[in-house]
């Protein structure tokens, strides 16, 4: 017989005090990750831009052939701009970083995450569109998912029903799978990491805590939220990778599912006890389907862990889907004759650019002006009628304040 307990009433989740939280305790204990790897990404400057910041109060400020619409959201070194792409009319986000801020190691991160996001080209993971570098600053041009974080809409609206919970957590699944087949973790997976666009798909934001890894080899800085961190990073172990973005799937799981976190504490070191004994509170109202999903996430043994690729073959994200059942997202080969491809180009010869121009942009990913406004072509428009008052900012902007003290029940019924 399971245990069951009555739903946690207004849990601590769900404050906007508790949101204080989201700072960088794991790296206080293990003085790892600088807090400004805000931006922490990699790679070179896929182009240049020229940037201009027009003085007149009648004209917008622009960045490149960007015209800055408002600030969505601001950290000690970066701020992130709501902005639109006057050639084709589509908003974007743009994170602006200072690098005359940055130390020597804030910087490898920050080329390290550009670099990793140009990897990346999946439905749910916010899109790196552009690389503008100057001499002081960084500009990375993303998609702006307009339906703001995960984490507000629970505030908003309280928890999910299981049927909405397993359409968002098929595509986090799926996101986070396609990442790890390419040999990259995120580290740093949580609510407030998890974007929505206008038609509420998940988009998967900020990997400035990702990484690389090698199978075989051993990763040891421990980064991340507290709440959502592994119990091996607690502990000052080593780890592969994988297994920790799997334990966090678990927490997110749990998250949305109840509208609370499985573990939770007055203080890091009452949150470190909970997480190391593994015990967490099944709502009365939980499927046990996804009970036993969870069982598969929350496993203190990280060898023991489920694989991602099994996940995907789990009754309850299956159910509803039996006819598309869950599997690896595969990259659509690049066609250079298809009509949609040809047209974009065309496009592109009709805004002025030059079609040699066009075709070495595309075919090195320049990630410059050239390639960004072919992405954008692609692109559904953005909805006109959208102010941006939902922060749907594509890379979140770490909080550097001080952490917070949420209260969270005593009582574990389930242990990992």
């Amino acid at each position: 017989m399971r245990n069951r307990v009555l739903p946690l009433l207004a849990p601590v989740f769900l404050s906007k005090l508790w949101r204080r939280r989201r700072t960088k305790a794991i790296e206080k204990l293990h003085g790892s990750a600088s807090e400004t790897s805000a931006g922490a990404g990699g790679g070179s400057s896929g182009g240049s831009a020229r940037v201009s910041s027009r003085s007149r109060a009648s004209e917008e400020p622009h960045i490149g052939k960007y015209k800055l619409l408002k600030t969505i959201g601001k950290g000690n070194f970066a701020k992130v701009k709501l902005a639109k792409h006057v050639p084709t009319g589509k908003e974007v986000a743009i994170k602006i970083i200072d690098k005359t801020q940055l130390n020597p190691g804030s910087l490898q991160k920050l080329f390290r995450e550009v670099r990793i996001m140009k990897m990346l080209d999946h439905p749910n993971i916010v899109k790196l569109f552009q690389v503008i570098e100057t001499e002081k600053t960084l500009y990375l041009v993303m998609e702006y998912a307009s339906g703001g974080e995960v984490f507000d809409y629970l505030v908003l609206h309280g928890r999910m029903k299981e049927k909405e919970a397993r359409a968002k957590f098929r595509q986090i699944v799926s996101a986070v799978q396609y990442c790890h087949q390419k040999r990259i973790i995120h580290r740093d997976l949580k609510a407030e990491n998890l974007l929505l666009d206008g038609e509420m798909n998940i988009k998967i934001a900020d990997f400035g805590f990702s990484n690389e890894f090698t199978p075989g080899a051993k990763l040891d800085t421990f980064c991340g939220s507290p709440p959502y961190a592994a119990p091996e990073l607690f502990q000052g172990k080593k780890y592969d990778g994988p297994e920790v973005d799997v334990w966090s799937l678990g927490v997110i799981l749990y998250t949305l599912v109840s509208g609370s976190l499985p573990f939770d504490g007055s203080t890091l070191r009452e949150l470190r006890e909970r997480v190391l004994r593994g015990k967490y509170r099944i709502p009365f109202y939980m499927s046990t389907d996804c009970e036993n999903l969870l069982k598969k996430f929350l496993v203190l043994n990280p060898a023991k862990r489920a694989s991602l690729e099994s996940i995907m073959r789990d009754k309850w994200m299956n159910t509803g889907y039996e006819e598309e059942e869950l599997r690896p997202y595969i990259e659509p080969q690049q066609d250079f004759k298809d009509h949609k491809r040809i047209a974009q180009v065309e496009a592109l010869v009709c805004l002025g650019y030059n079609r040699q121009e066009i075709e070495y942009s595309l075919a090195e990913a320049k990630y410059d002006d050239v390639f960004a406004t072919y992405l954008l072509l692609g692109r559904k428009s953005t909805d006109p009628e959208s102010d941006g008052s939902r922060s749907g900012s594509s890379l979140s902007l770490r909080n550097t304040a001080a952490p917070g003290q949420p209260q969270q029940p005593q009582a574990n019924s389930h242990a990992a």
